[in-house]
Order: C-alpha cells, then structure tokens, then sequence
C-alpha cells in the first residue's frame, strides 16, 4: 500500500500551532523546493463530540483554505460511536480529504478520561474507535492513526494496536518512539518504528514514523535506519516552517536549501504574522504570534527588552517597530537553531482514570469514564 501524496512528509498536528496559516507556511516551503509534491499538513487536533455538537471552534478547525490540499483532520475520540459520527459529518459534508485518529496525545488532561496515549491499552476499544471510523468512511476518504510506544515500559501497546489498526484497514500507522510517560523528554526510540515496519510488513501497511526529526538530514537517517514508510514532524518545524522545503529536497535527492539568516527568518515571521492577521483579525492573530517568537529567533542575538516586547506585540505596526530595530545581518546558528525545541518535559507518571490499568479491556468502570469523557464539547 502506497502512500497517497509525496514526498513522504507529514507535519503533525498541534494544538495552536498547525492553524491555517502555519499549514500554508509549511506547503508554500515544500513548493518552492520544486518537488513534485507537498506533503500533508493536518490540522489541530479536533474533538469529535464537540464536532457532532457542531461548535463554532470545531468548525473552524476543520474549515481549510480553497487551496489546501489534501485536506487532512485529525480526530480525537473515546466513545466510537460518537468518533463514527464525526467521521460522517466531515465526509458527507466534503471537509476533509483525510482522517487521521488521535491515540498519541500525553497530556494529562487528555489521558486522565482515557484517550490519546492512554487509549490503546484498552485493545476492544481501540479496535472499535479504528473499525467504526473506517466504516464511517465508507471508503470516501482514507483513515490513518498516530500513537505512542504505550503509557510507560511497563505497559507497551505499539504492535499490537498497530497490528489491529492494519487489520481493520488504516491508510497507514504513525509511531512516535516514546511512552505517554516520557511526554517529550529524552531521546525517540527509533528502534520500536523499526520493529513496527516488521510487524506490519506482511500486511502491507504503511508506517511513518515520529520523534527527534530536527534537520532533513534527521528524517532521512529515520528512514534508513527503520525503513519507515515516511515521517511525521512536530517540534523540529517550530520556529522554522522552510524544513518542509528542505525535507522535500532531500527526499527527492536535490540538494537541501541552506538555513535562512536573520534577515529572511524576520520576513518569514513577519508573513506568519499577516497570515494569522488576515484569518483571525489583528487583535487574536498578534496574541497567536507570540507564542512563535523564541522559536523563529532561537539562536539569534536580539536585545532582552526587544524579546520581551516581541511577547507582548499587540499590532502589525507594533511589530514592524520592533523588527526595525534588530539586526538582521546575522547568520543561523546551526549548532542551537537546528537542535531540540518546544516542550522538552517528560518522565512524570501519566494522569490515567482509576483503575485503568487493571485490565487491558474495557470493563464497567472503564466504559463509564469514557462515557462521561465524551460529554465535553470544549472545543478542538
């Protein structure tokens, strides 16, 4: 089974991060590479009761730009019939192009009802959340999953939920190599994404995998190395949309575009700005861009009151004052820029349900935590 788009590159969704205007970042880079592809770019992550509930955040959330393409969501659900429905509002609405199901996330929040990272421990309801979307799908539109090792070393579910979610016919399967326990902390086991391509091998479904991909040097050494299908990147896109312009060269073996001074990281922030401006208005798009200023100027000699004013900008014109009074003449600093950013914190015992870990099925007490998960409508 054959991945359908090229080159095998897919940014990973994240809350806040993946929003329209990063996405458009990310595929303009990939373009301008002059690959014959861009990749896929998935959305933030989205709830699927608050989708059936059809609240407006949700909606926004799936609501891509005329010329996104494929469009690709990513669900998250506890209940499958609840994830089914949601599965059937975006296909029979023409939302989305491709299905991707959550089983991946760490935060507390999340596992504590049961779901993201925690959910594959139970493998009756893993199995049903996979099957129930796929028959949602009808075909329509392919389905894929992303996931994690497991909750800790103790408790690893990796082969068995990959070899359940190729059995009931997923596009492909996503590996991050750490536990929910690990959360972002210490080092990707690219090992386990090699044992997971073994595992699925004789079923022909593609694996992708996730964890430690910084440079496109990185993600080509992943798949050598595990002979993963394609990658999946997270963090290592923070602050630097042009990797996926990189990623696409080195995939398709033309030589990989150099880092970007200041001068163009500037102009490049300067554009997410407007791009988040232009979809959300000035006051919301300027509150999302600070969250994006250490990444994009990790590495670089700006003055400590400029930074802190750079996290406080409340305007375009506010942050064109500030961007005049930087020096734009200076290099990227490969050693700091190109390493480990965003979250880093790990190795703290996930928040699960009461009991969770009795029983790998889903007992009484289980199916009733995630029947109260699914009454959120929070949003994405």
């Amino acid at each position: 089974m054959a991945l359908p788009f090229d080159p095998p590159v897919v940014l990973a969704p994240m809350a806040g991060i993946t929003n329209r205007a990063f996405r458009r970042l990310c595929r303009e880079s990939a373009r301008a590479s002059g690959a014959a592809g861009s990749g896929m770019y998935v959305s933030e992550m989205v709830t699927s009761r608050a989708l059936v509930e059809r609240s407006a955040e949700s909606l926004d959330l799936v609501t891509f730009a005329p010329d996104e393409s494929p469009r690709a969501v990513q669900l998250y659900g506890v209940a499958p019939g609840t994830v089914a429905a949601a599965v059937r509002l975006l296909v029979d609405e023409d939302r989305a192009d491709h299905i991707d199901l959550n089983f991946g996330c760490p935060v507390p929040k999340v596992t504590r009802k049961g779901g993201g990272s925690a959910l594959p421990w139970k493998r009756d309801l893993f199995r049903s959340i996979v099957h129930e979307a796929i028959s949602a799908a009808d075909g329509r539109v392919p389905v894929s999953v992303k996931m994690r090792k497991g909750i800790d070393d103790d408790h690893l579910t990796y082969l068995d939920a990959g070899r359940a979610a190729a059995e009931e016919g997923v596009a492909w399967v996503a590996l991050h190599g750490r536990t929910a326990d690990q959360m972002y902390a210490g080092t990707a086991d690219w090992d386990a994404i090699a044992r997971l391509k073994d595992a699925l091998a004789p079923l022909g479904t593609p694996v992708l995998g996730n964890g430690d991909i910084w440079t496109a040097a990185d993600a080509i050494r992943m798949v050598e190395r595990t002979g993963a299908d394609g990658v999946v990147v997270g963090r290592g896109c923070l602050g630097r949309p042009w990797l996926f312009g990189q990623l696409a060269a080195a995939f398709h073996g033309a030589p990989v575009p150099g880092e970007p001074g200041l001068g163009d990281v500037l102009a490049t922030l300067r554009r997410h700005a407007q791009l988040l401006v232009d979809d959300y208005g000035e006051l919301k798009g300027c509150r999302d861009i600070r969250k994006h200023m250490a990444w994009y100027l990790k590495g670089f000699s700006v003055r400590q009151p400029i930074r802190q004013a750079l996290g406080t900008v409340a305007s375009l014109t506010e942050l064109d004052t500030l961007i005049e009074q930087i020096d734009a003449d200076q290099e990227f600093n490969a050693i700091v820029g190109q390493g480990p950013r965003g979250r880093t914190s790990g190795n703290r015992r996930p928040a699960l349900p009461d009991g969770w870990l009795d029983t790998p099925y889903l007992d009484d007490a289980a199916a009733s935590i995630v029947a109260r998960a699914e009454l959120s409508v929070s949003g994405g």
